[in-house]
């Protein structure tokens, strides 16, 4: 019988692991910033350097995994889609694991990180968004008992910020811009799903919303237990996001609850949670800490 399972999500952004015991219950939950999207819209390759960090914090998760002898998933995001050179990538990735990722579709993406944030949160008896905002796409993903539909958006933190925010601190016409993209995207969606602008409950789950949350909050260390189920309002966004938008990177870093290796690309997080707040005239939504991994994690141990 399996005594643990370990799930690695490979993010636009970052590779993340979840290990869990044969109950479910938390061994151990690291997120580690690799930048594995940087540069992939223009150039649709992952570059040498990007894949050399993922790989690194790889060998890292693989030695961990090992000594819990547990049962492996690992999934590849929206970077790995874009990306043409992303078998070779992978074919390391089992080299070094022993286990083949497996490239998540957008539906794919969607439905996990919806079921991974609502297995911690109460049930309700209406729709639930699920708000997932990565490094080179954003998920709006609505479920009742399960996801009903969802869309992706061709942004995410580090896609967006490649594209349009370009100055330090960023121009206000870069984040004007930045902005109406992301929200004719939302409208189009809405337009085409009229459900996803009706959901009873929001909830915004990965590191870009759990991050704009903790430097609302001003945390000096991370703390989960004050994050997760924490009412995030749209006020507080857009404050969050006037402070951090009108800094030059070298001030941003010190601001509390941002991790300096998120300060390069946490204004395109800003501009993407503020436009999404925006467009769905959303007055607030629920902070998640679990999302995509804990699905992948949930469906290996449904499976074996």
């Amino acid at each position: 019988m399996t005594s643990s399972f370990a799930a690695i999500d490979i993010g636009s952004n970052s590779t993340n692991l979840l290990l869990l015991d044969a109950d479910g219950n938390e061994i151990l939950r690291e997120v580690n910033v690799t930048a594995l999207g940087e540069g992939v819209a223009k150039t649709r390759l992952l570059s040498p350097a990007a894949v050399a960090r993922t790989l690194a914090v790889i060998d890292g998760y693989a030695a961990r995994i090992r000594e819990h002898d547990a049962l492996v998933a690992i999934t590849g995001t929206a970077a790995c889609r874009m990306a043409t050179n992303t078998e070779e990538f992978f074919a390391e990735v089992r080299r070094r694991t022993g286990t083949m990722p497996r490239l998540l579709s957008g539906d794919d993406e969607a439905r996990l990180a919806w079921h991974g944030a609502m297995a911690s949160l109460p049930s309700i008896d209406d729709t639930t968004l699920v708000v997932d905002i990565g490094g080179a796409s954003t998920e709006l993903t609505l479920g009742d008992s399960d996801v009903l539909e969802s869309v992706s958006l061709p942004f995410g933190t580090v896609s967006l910020t490649e594209a349009e925010l370009h100055s330090d601190p960023p121009r206000a016409e870069e984040l004007s811009n930045a902005i109406s993209m992301v929200g004719d995207a939302v409208d189009n969606s809405v337009i085409e799903r009229p459900a996803l602008g009706a959901a009873t409950r929001v909830v915004g789950v990965a590191s870009s919303i759990v991050t704009i949350a903790a430097v609302e909050l001003g945390l000096t260390r991370f703390d989960r237990a004050r994050l997760h189920g924490m009412v995030l309002t749209r006020a507080a966004a857009e404050d969050v996001f006037r402070t951090l938008a009108t800094e030059r990177l070298a001030d941003r870093v010190h601001n509390p609850g941002l991790p300096v290796e998120r300060a390069g690309v946490i204004v395109g997080g800003c501009c993407l949670l503020v436009a999404i707040m925006r467009r769905l005239q959303l007055d607030d939504i629920i902070v998640s800490t679990h999302n995509l991994i804990d699905g992948v994690a949930a469906e290996l141990r449904t499976k074996s």
